[in-house]
């Protein structure tokens, strides 16, 4: 039995997850599938479509970063142009000021902000005034499928003021939430019709886009919330809001796809063949000013010896430096080490304390 497998084997046994399916290696990956779809479900398939959700950031940096190289867009445009709803942004005098405690933004949001997660926007994870707006707006970020189509959801964001100026703080998750809409109005289509067209069926990667197609509804796993007493069904392995087209404009939203298919794409990042050496250079190193990496932008610890590229963590010292990936809030990761060894883990349970550790022993197998 090799390390992956028992390493997945051992965390469905003890209960933390229902099944997985993990790749490691590089031209020819080891790929384990462990458990089962669901809870007293069939076996876990290898081909099984998962939700990525955040892993989906880096591959809408890459879309963002050919349409650069095509010479549609440039890295510090303003957004403004595309999104007028983000015109005249106002910004909370500080992060836990009354919404009503603002003064003018001192730049507009640009194409590298949204790259970057410092367009001013993003996770409030310290309570306040603007934690409790983006709740009750339905902005906050989540684990569950989104209920907002994306002209909906952009109009509400654009009530909310910012953080922070664009470029001087980092807040996790919301940028590229926008700058999925913005891929999509600068190509005139939708994001799942540029992705899907404009780089992932170039590559082979058809189990990869936003929804998965009824007849391939048994490769779908249920989704889990972990608690106190176990695991909750988010979703219904085989169904949910993922099988189907989705009822309303998606843009602003995550993919679905399999360990095959991500690794893939991972592998031919990491060739060079997706972007200029240029761009690749810049979404995989730390991108982020000092002046963003506040105790407050994310979880405590999260900027020891870690940056922040176009769409991926970056490690810049402790261990594996050089590293470069990023995870999902349903039980996701994947890692891209300097020798070229790509990892990717694939879970239905959503992250948490109870995932942390399978993650952490899952980047230390290589």
């Amino acid at each position: 039995m090799s390390e992956l497998q028992e390493l997945l084997e051992r965390y469905v046994a003890n209960g933390t997850i229902p099944g997985a399916v993990g790749m490691l290696g590089r031209d020819d990956p080891e790929i384990v599938a462990v458990g089962s779809l669901a809870i007293g479900g069939p076996p876990m398939p290898a081909d099984a479509i998962m939700r990525i959700q955040s892993m989906t950031k880096v591959i809408t940096a890459v879309a963002t970063l050919r349409l650069v190289e095509r010479g549609a867009l440039e890295l510090d445009d303003s957004v403004v142009r595309w999104l007028p709803e983000l015109a005249d942004r106002r910004v909370l005098v500080r992060p836990s000021a009354a919404l009503s405690e603002t003064r003018p933004a001192t730049r507009d949001i640009t194409v590298r902000h949204l790259l970057t997660n410092t367009s001013g926007y993003g996770m409030i994870l310290q309570p306040s005034p603007l934690q409790e707006a983006m709740a009750a707006n339905g902005t906050e970020a989540t684990a569950d499928p989104p209920t907002l189509g994306a002209d909906e959801w952009l109009a509400r964001l654009a009530e909310l003021p910012l953080v922070a100026d664009p470029g001087d703080g980092w807040r996790y998750h919301h940028s590229f939430a926008v700058l999925g809409i913005l891929l999509s109005l600068v190509t005139g289509q939708s994001l799942e019709r540029y992705l899907v067209d404009g780089l992932l069926a170039d590559l082979g990667l058809r189990d990869t886009t936003f929804w998965v197609p009824s007849g391939q509804a048994h490769r779908l796993p249920a989704a889990y919330h972990p608690g106190p007493d176990g695991l909750t069904e988010i979703e219904p392995a085989g169904g949910g809001f993922y099988l189907g087209p989705p009822p309303f404009d998606v843009s602003h939203g995550e993919l679905v796809s399999t360990a095959a298919d991500f690794h893939a794409f991972a592998r031919a990042l990491a060739g060079g063949e997706l972007i200029s050496s240029q761009h690749l250079a810049q979404l995989t190193s730390d991108q982020v000013p000092d002046r963003g990496k506040t105790d407050d932008s994310f979880f405590p610890g999260f900027w020891d010896g870690m940056g922040w590229g176009f769409g991926v963590c970056v490690r810049t010292g402790g261990d594996h430096p050089g590293r470069y990936g990023w995870s999902g809030g349903l039980g996701t990761d994947f890692f891209v080490d300097p020798d070229g060894t790509i990892g990717v883990l694939l879970t239905q349970v959503e992250m948490g304390a109870e995932l942390f550790p399978l993650i952490a022993e899952f980047s230390e197998l290589s």
